[in-house]
């Protein structure tokens, strides 16, 4: 196995009666992991962006069904159901955007209604199959994504869309990863403000598996575009709606736009798992804002301020704007409701 194979990051790792997590808040200045062993826990933890991404949370949400079964099934109280459907409903609420996060509890509570005799044994497996499911997944991702791609010299990406953001070998890095172990191509990766996931994440991540990358500053994308130096960009996504429109990290639909005036491929990297089709398009995207004292330096937290902040996490990129859909059942390209709606019923 080469080395761009190996799982070399882990966001998440299963004990046996915790979930290990890495807290990517201090990455790459302390590689540190914390267990957590209720339900409750890991819901803090990805509120806290401890865990972060959307196919990573889906599966932490899953291990934290798991927890709760552990603690809660075992007892002799007759509510013990209620304990979990409450845990399931706290993990629920932990982050709005993601549909990830829906997808895994909605097939941890049907593991469980199916198992109520023995639940344990059954969400376990279960939580296992959705991290190995991941995977899988990320890496035909990856191998189709560079099919695709092809001969391209350079590629920009946003975010961090990696293993850290996933199960493992990630959704946008894992085509990156692939292309790499094809050929040298010229990476960039934006710094991805205002929590920086592209400049304490990705580069070293990616540096971790031996590939080279160009950090850069948001604001320098388009001149970075206008130079010819990069062929594609290549994003994660949050939650993509039925027609191809897509959320993620705020400053994707930015790119996206810069692309098309550039003449650079846009392409989105993400698991069937990550589609919404319960949304016709993006307009119904539920767009997470967090607390404004993340952007605010402290002198304008005082109570009497001025001067505010608004802190949306995600924006929505049209699909009309998106070249391709790069997912583990196909590619979906110049996306739209009928394209999308192929490759759900294959």
């Amino acid at each position: 196995m080469t080395k761009q194979n190996r799982l070399s990051v882990e966001a998440l790792k299963w004990t046996g009666n915790a979930l290990q997590v890495l807290d990517q808040r201090k990455v790459p200045e302390r590689i540190v992991y914390q267990d957590f062993d209720t339900a409750e826990d890991v819901s803090r933890a990805i509120a806290s962006m401890r865990v972060r991404g959307a196919p990573a949370i889906g599966i932490a949400a899953a291990y934290g069904v798991v927890l709760s079964v552990m603690r809660h099934a075992g007892e002799n109280a007759a509510d013990w159901r209620a304990k979990i459907d409450a845990d399931i409903d706290r993990l629920a609420k932990s982050r709005p955007t993601a549909v990830n996060l829906f997808w895994a509890l909605d097939r941890m509570k049907k593991t469980l209604d199916a198992h109520l005799d023995a639940p344990l044994a059954a969400v376990l497996a279960e939580a296992e199959k959705i991290h190995a499911d991941d995977i899988a997944a990320n890496r035909t991702m990856g191998e189709l994504g560079a099919d695709l791609i092809g001969s391209a010299k350079g590629v920009l990406t946003h975010c961090n869309a990696g293993a850290l953001a996933t199960g493992g070998y990630g959704t946008a890095l894992s085509v990156i990863r692939s292309l790499y172990s094809r050929r040298p191509v010229k990476v960039y990766a934006g710094e991805t403000r205002p929590w920086l996931q592209g400049a304490r994440l990705t580069v070293w991540e990616l540096s971790q598996d031996g590939i080279p990358a160009t950090l850069i500053a948001d604001s320098a994308a388009a001149w970075l575009m206008r130079s010819g130096a990069i062929d594609w960009v290549i994003v994660g996504a949050d939650r993509i709606a039925a027609n191809g429109d897509t959320a993620n990290k705020i400053g994707t639909y930015a790119l996206a736009v810069l692309a098309r005036q550039h003449g650079v491929k846009f392409m989105v990297v993400a698991p069937t798992s990550t589609i919404d089709w319960t949304i016709a398009d993006g307009s119904r995207i539920e767009i997470e804002e967090r607390d404004p004292a993340e952007l605010l330096p402290a002198c304008y937290r005082e109570r009497e301020s001025l001067v505010q902040a608004w802190n949306p996490v995600f924006d929505v990129t049209p699909s009309e704007l998106i070249d391709a859909i790069v997912t583990e059942k196909g590619v979906v390209p110049n996306p739209s409701a009928d394209g999308m709606a192929r490759l759900r019923m294959s």
